[in-house]
């Protein structure tokens, strides 16, 4: 993909949201793994585990854009994609497991480890946004990595105040995981004419965001009662 072209950049975008939308994880995994640090330990940390965990995620999602191109791969990982952005919408807490650590090593450790088992959905997103171009895998990571560290706590407040941000990105995932599906060579030839090519993109962003909303309605009651009885 050319540098200077308008598909590159907007790709670029795409990742460097995608990265920004699944930071949740990550911030939530280096807080409750450093809290009980003293301050300057924890800045280290954050530092430490963050940079064994991008790394990890640098290495994990050059092998998935190399692995997309083996037939029938990247119909799979689309589905699975779709699966993630659906659960962006009524994602739960995964996090109670993770334990929060007395040493700096231990802690780093605990950051590295758990980001990596749940790093998979980023690692999948950003390998289908990329459409196989490693230059823009990496460059999407670098500019991302800085604003996921210093900016995800902020940006987990900014979609707290501002909740349709959440269904914008689930919106871009669901958009990324359909083009992954149309560009699978299998079934390719399904998506040739124009109509129904963007029909199956709008189905399936609608499709997403109307299933996590319809979700999100009828648990509210729920939590609503759950809460008033606590």
């Amino acid at each position: 993909m050319d540098i200077m072209s308008p598909e590159f950049w907007v790709a670029l975008g795409t990742i460097i949201f995608i990265d920004l939308i699944l930071a949740g994880d990550n911030a939530i995994v280096i807080g409750m793994a450093a809290r009980k640090l003293a301050p300057e330990q924890q800045k280290k940390a954050i530092f430490w585990g963050t940079f064994g965990a991008v790394a990890i995620r640098i290495v994990a999602t050059v092998l998935v854009v190399e692995l997309l191109k083996i037939p029938g791969l990247q119909l799979v990982g689309g589905l699975l994609l779709v699966w993630i952005a659906y659960k962006l919408l009524v994602n739960d807490d995964d996090h109670k497991d993770i334990q929060a650590k007395d040493s700096l090593w231990a802690a780093v450790r605990t950051i590295v480890i758990a980001d990596a088992a749940m790093g998979i959905d980023n690692v999948i997103a950003v390998a289908g946004a990329a459409h196989g171009d490693f230059v823009l895998v990496v460059i999407g990571l670098l500019v991302s990595v800085p604003i996921v560290v210093w900016g995800s706590t902020l940006f987990i407040k900014l979609v707290t105040k501002f909740p349709p941000i959440i269904y914008i990105g689930s919106g871009v995932l669901a958009y990324t995981a359909a083009k992954m599906i149309t560009h699978e060579p299998f079934i390719h030839g399904w998506f040739a004419h124009p109509a129904v090519y963007w029909a199956f993109l709008v189905l399936v962003v609608a499709g997403v965001l109307a299933g996590g909303k319809l979700r999100n309605a009828k648990a509210a009651p729920k939590l609503e009662h759950t809460s008033e009885s606590a």
